[in-house]
């Protein structure tokens, strides 16, 4: 089977894929590699069985509030809790002395980081940015309910005004998973990161992060996307109180449930990476990144038309070994200067996101590492043979 380790050298770059449907015909299938859905990960949880079950009677988490003594009022204990243990297992962020503030995965807690970091006294809004290539969401979600606080203002690179500012991190990036730092670095900057990808089956741990802000989310963490959990590291009590007050006017809180289920996976992965009679998780999934990103390069060298980002090898401290960045996603890149990647993409039914939707160039793509293993196994066909139609063959 692909993806353990016996198998990384033994798998060919494009094998053959059936779709659900039971036939060989994957013509008329279109491969949706636009979202990063992460049906990959599902491998894992089934072969843990019940160990996750979480079971609720019915009279149980009737209360708004939770039953911890966290500033932020709805956090369940449990989650706070096991979110603090996987950082300290994993060794990818600090969690002494910073509030834990939950929300309805990390986008909820972008909006809320903004609304909190905001002044509220200035007479126009606090300008954001993000260097290119950005998050493609980030300029949706500061300008979407046209708030008075903050305006998106793009490439952060570009950003010349000498005001205040709040500048997004992303790191490892998305969409091209290149470790990132601030780039305007202004005495007037406020910062925030994010860290959805900072966890040993994407790239090597090199130190725990330690910044006044820091976003989380179970779904690039763990793979559970629907429950929508994600969680912020925040050091000033007043910004988390505020980011706490952003949830409460907008939702009255995270759901209970999925809290305390996310808090149940969260404490298996932990275990899993400390009890040797359990599959690791971070060791089992970084071995299907590193069997997805060495077929795809294995295509894509095999012709003359697309290109992809190199990664330097880094020590992780978490491995203890030399580890090269198998991101969430591939930055592919068509070599021809007037080619528009997404469209070339979508005709052979490959549906990916263009590079113009995180400010950069239309030969740039985003695709999705993540998904079902038969939608890769297709992609990775169509995009030989698409090489192959280019090069005469």
């Amino acid at each position: 089977m692909c993806g353990t380790k016996g198998c990384l050298v033994k798998c060919s770059p494009f094998p053959s894929a059936t779709p659900e449907n039971g036939t060989t015909d994957t013509t008329l299938i279109n491969i949706n590699l636009d979202h990063g859905d992460p049906i990959m990960y599902e491998s894992y949880w089934r072969k843990m069985g019940n160990r996750c079950d979480i079971t609720f009677n019915g009279y149980e988490s009737l209360s708004y509030f939770a039953n911890g003594k966290s500033l932020c009022w709805f956090l369940e204990s449990k989650l706070e809790d096991e979110i603090k243990r996987l950082h300290s297992v994993v060794g990818n962020a600090i969690v002494d002395d910073r509030y834990v503030v939950v929300g309805t995965g990390s986008s909820q807690l972008m909006q809320a980081a903004l609304y909190a970091l905001s002044p509220a006294d200035q007479p126009e809004p606090i300008s954001v940015v993000s260097a290119a290539p950005f998050y493609s969401s980030y300029p949706e979600v500061t300008d979407f309910v046209r708030s008075g606080l903050h305006k998106w203002a793009g490439d952060a690179r570009n950003f010349e005004k000498n005001e205040p500012y709040i500048e997004f991190i992303t790191s490892p990036n998305n969409p091209d998973g290149v470790i990132r730092k601030p780039v305007v670095n202004r005495d007037q900057g406020i910062l925030i990161h994010d860290l959805a990808y900072y966890w040993p089956q994407y790239t090597a741990i090199t130190s725990p992060a330690n910044y006044d802000v820091m976003l989380f989310t179970v779904s690039k963490c763990t793979g559970h996307a629907g429950s929508r959990i994600g969680w912020a590291l925040v050091r000033d009590k007043e910004v988390a109180r505020k980011m706490t007050k952003y949830m409460e006017i907008s939702t009255i809180g995270v759901s209970k449930e999925a809290q305390l289920r996310a808090a149940k996976i969260l404490g298996v992965i932990s275990d899993s990476c400390l009890d040797p009679t359990l599959e690791n998780f971070f060791e089992y999934c970084r071995s299907l990144m590193i069997d997805r990103w060495q077929r795809l390069r294995q295509v894509v060298k095999a012709n003359d038309l697309f290109t992809l980002q190199k990664y330097p090898l880094q020590y992780c401290l978490f491995t203890k070994n030399f580890y090269e960045s198998h991101p969430a996603f591939a930055w592919l890149m068509c070599k021809e200067s007037e080619e528009d990647c997404e469209k070339l993409l979508k005709e052979h039914k490959i549906q990916t996101r263009s590079g113009r939707k995180f400010g950069s160039d239309p030969r740039n793509v985003r695709i999705s590492m993540l998904s079902k293993d038969e939608d890769f196994n297709i992609f990775l066909r169509r995009l030989a043979a698409i090489g192959g139609l280019t090069n005469g063959n």
